[in-house]
C-alpha cells in the first residue's frame, strides 16, 4: 500500500480574503472507490464537493426550466425526467451539446460557491469528487489529482455484484480514459483494493504531504 506522487502541484489562490487553500480533485473509474474515498476525505474533515449530487440537485431545482425549454416533455413534477431526457439523448450529439451548455455552467456555480464558502470557515484543503475530471479538462481547475485506483481483477468484480452486465461493463470503460492514462495523469494514486483502512492511511498521507507543501500561485 503507497502513495505514489507525481510532481507539479499548482495552489489556487481563493479571492474570499486571498486565502490560500490547495483544491484537491478527486476522480477514478468505475468501481475504483471513489466514493468510498471520497468519504474517507470527508471523515478527515475535509469540505467535499460531490459533482454528481449537484447535478442531481440541479435537475430538481435551477436547470430544470431550462432544460424543458429546450427539451419539451423531459420533466415532470418540477424534476427532470432522467430516463427520458437520456432517451432524448441517444444519437444526438447536439442535442447532448446543447444539454451541457445549459448544466455545465451552473455546475461551474455551484461549484465555486462551495469553494468561496469553504475559504470563508478557513479550510486549508478542499476536495472536488468529479467522476470525469480528467476527460472534460477539469484538472486545469484543481491544485492536484487524487486518482483512485484498482488492479482490474477487481474493478470487474466490483461492478459486476452491482448486477451491472458484462457487456454494459464493457460500455462503460469504453467511453471512460483508461485507468494507466489517469494514474499516470494523477499527482497521487489511492489503491482502494485493500481495504478500508489501508485506505484511510493513504488519504492521510495526502493530507499531510499537502498540508505542508508552500502553495505556488499560477
Amino acid at each position: 500500500m503507497t502513495v505514489e506522487r507525481v510532481p507539479s502541484l499548482i495552489a489556487i489562490e481563493i479571492a474570499s480574503g486571498n486565502t490560500p487553500m490547495f483544491v484537491l480533485g478527486l476522480t477514478g473509474s468505475i468501481g475504483m472507490g471513489k466514493t468510498t474515498t471520497a468519504k474517507l476525505f470527508a471523515d478527515a474533515g475535509v469540505p467535499v464537493y460531490d459533482a454528481d449530487a449537484a447535478v442531481h440537485r440541479l435537475y430538481e431545482g435551477d436547470a430544470v426550466a431550462a432544460i424543458e425549454k429546450a427539451f419539451p416533455g423531459t420533466t415532470r413534477d418540477g424534476k427532470v425526467d432522467r430516463m427520458a431526457l437520456g432517451k432524448r439523448m441517444v444519437g444526438d450529439p447536439p442535442a447532448l451539446k446543447l444539454l451541457e451548455s445549459i448544466v455545465h455552467p451552473l455546475v461551474a456555480q455551484a461549484r465555486q460557491r462551495f469553494i468561496e464558502e469553504a475559504a470563508a470557515i478557513g479550510a486549508k484543503v478542499v476536495v472536488l469528487d468529479i467522476p470525469l475530471l480528467l476527460e472534460t479538462g477539469g484538472d486545469a481547475h484543481v491544485d492536484a489529482v487524487v486518482v483512485v485506483s484498482a488492479p482490474a481483477e477487481v474493478q470487474r468484480g466490483r461492478v459486476l455484484e452491482r448486477g451491472v452486465t458484462v457487456e454494459q461493463f464493457e460500455a462503460l470503460l469504453s467511453r471512460q480514459m483508461p485507468d494507466a492514462e489517469k494514474r499516470r495523469r494523477a499527482d497521487y494514486v489511492v489503491d482502494s483494493s485493500q481495504g478500508i483502512e489501508p485506505a484511510r492511511e493513504q488519504v492521510a498521507k495526502i493530507l499531510a504531504a499537502v498540508s505542508t507543501m508552500p502553495p505556488k500561485r499560477k
